[in-house]
């Protein structure tokens, strides 16, 4: 957000030091400093007061199991890049069915959070039975312009308040129901189809967001198919590793000898049309520069674009659907290896380790860092072939193959090296562009300059049937960008520009 809103005093007075119960903290006496007068607070737009029932509970880690049909939703759930809940191992937990709390968690619910990721707003994409929230998240009792201050929640405007009403600084910040008193402008000009317009924008990111990982199943699900229906004659039988096969691997790695991997790999050894490994199809994999300062000596960091940067796509900033949340850029003195159309970037190690992106469009002085690995192709194959050897590369990680593929402790790491272990099938080319299809769609070309608040929707819903996960991404960063300017716009009480 831009410092413009916020209002730094040169004195404050021992009242207002008694009144913020005697902190010494300098971001407590900032203010936000909004043009537009107009403005609610956060707990004008609720339908009623918050209740006990609206908070989660804390269920005790005695309750904690490896499976049940019963769960909760942590913080964790709640990120910043996303309108829709981020459920993986670390953000639902399972749990006994006598712990269980009825919540009745329901599609177009908006949660946030009061506690750790203070202010961090979803909303369901979908019902979530026999799940309750734990205790440091609210759901919101809220119907009218539901969608209109969620996307003032996301925005900075209302995470810089959260700052001043949240001190920073503890293990955990708790921030109880303070979110209730952040202030949400109101537009003055054209105010009704403003309103409209900024919750068409929203519904229709938060329908990308949905779309995406649907198209991500379609695709985990078509491989999954093609492999299983056209398998050889031989059944799979476990057997405990020989001598000759660890000498063969050089691995002792436990992981590469369980039923579970053994099970998962037969199916591609297995598979009718055969297989090729990355490397035997012509793949091999490049370490983009170390980027510390010891090594590249100078560094400039900026959110920014910057002429004469490089563009950084990291591995820790790829979802696992193959999507980029964000860029940063980096200037630097120092020569760095670039990336070009048609690379695979693939996470080695840590976070982002087995995610993928495929650099689609032409690029200029764009890099990724030690951790991202630029998977080239030496041999002359289709734009096509490389999106489908992504996807595929998303399947194994799904299926915990790219963990046991890498070494080390720590979660391990997948060198390029270690590339000769992976396995792809030869899937018939039509299986292959299908599949590729649902990651990008070179026909679903994404022009909005005809549309209105009256069909809008209608197009945009027809855009997101045909086109891929790439295409989503991308026409959903474009709307992400209108809406910012929008709720600045709002925020500047100047009139907003109704354009799709």
């Amino acid at each position: 957000m831009s410092k413009q809103y916020i209002k730094v005093p040169s004195f404050t007075t021992i009242n207002e030091i008694i009144d913020k119960e005697y902190t010494l903290s300098a971001t407590q006496y900032k203010s936000l400093c909004i043009k537009n007068n107009n403005k609610k607070i956060l707990a004008d737009f609720l339908d009623r007061e918050l209740k006990r029932s609206d908070l989660g509970y804390e269920v005790g880690s005695e309750n904690y199991v490896d499976y049940s049909s019963y769960k909760f939703i942590k913080t964790k759930a709640l990120q910043p890049e996303s309108y829709l809940p981020n459920i993986t191992k670390e953000s639902l937990q399972y749990i006994t069915p006598k712990s269980y709390i009825k919540t009745n968690l329901k599609k177009g619910d908006i949660l946030i959070s009061k506690d750790g990721n203070v202010g961090e707003a979803i909303i369901l994409d979908k019902d979530y039975p026999n799940t309750m929230l734990c205790s440091g998240i609210y759901k919101l009792p809220i119907t009218i312009n539901k969608y209109y201050l969620l996307a003032f929640i996301k925005n900075e405007i209302f995470k810089q308040q959260i700052d001043f009403l949240v001190p920073r600084g503890s293990t955990i910040r708790h921030g109880k129901t303070k979110f209730l008193d952040c202030m949400i402008p109101m537009p003055n000009f054209n105010k009704e189809n403003t309103i409209i317009y900024i919750e068409l924008l929203v519904k229709a990111i938060i329908n990308k967001e949905i779309e995406i990982r649907k198209k991500y199943d379609q695709i985990l699900k078509a491989i999954r198919k093609e492999l299983s229906i056209n398998q050889k004659n031989e059944q799979f039988v476990y057997l405990m590793p020989t001598i000759n096969e660890i000498l063969t691997l050089d691995r002792m790695d436990a992981s590469l000898y369980t039923k579970n991997f053994k099970k998962e790999e037969f199916l591609i050894i297995n598979y009718l049309y055969g297989y090729k490994t990355l490397k035997g199809m012509g793949f091999k994999g490049i370490r983009g520069t170390s980027l510390e300062s010891k090594n590249i000596k100078t560094r400039i960091d900026s959110d920014e674009y910057r002429k004469g940067y490089y563009e950084l796509i990291i591995p820790t900033n790829i979802t696992k659907y193959g999507t980029v949340t964000k860029s940063t850029y980096i200037g630097t003195t120092a020569k760095l290896k670039t990336i070009s159309q048609g690379d695979i970037v693939f996470g080695g190690e840590g976070y982002g380790k087995g995610k993928s992106f495929v650099v689609i469009e032409n690029v200029n002085n764009v890099a990724t860092n030690y951790h991202g690995i630029r998977i080239i192709c030496e041999k002359n194959i289709s734009l096509t072939k490389k999106i489908f050897v992504k996807c595929f590369l998303s399947y194994l990680r799904e299926n915990n193959m790219i963990d046991s593929y890498g070494v080390g402790g720590n979660g391990g790491h997948l060198a390029p090296v270690y590339f000769e272990l992976l396995k792809i099938p030869c899937f018939p080319e039509t299986v292959e562009n299908n599949i590729a299809k649902l990651y990008y769609n070179s026909n679903a070309i994404y022009d909005t300059k005809y549309c209105s608040l009256n069909n809008f929707q209608e197009y945009d819903n027809n855009f997101n049937q045909y086109a891929g996960i790439y295409n989503l991404d991308k026409s959903l960063k474009y709307l992400k960008n209108i809406l910012k300017k929008s709720i600045e716009n709002i925020a500047n009480d100047i009139e907003v520009n109704i354009r799709f």
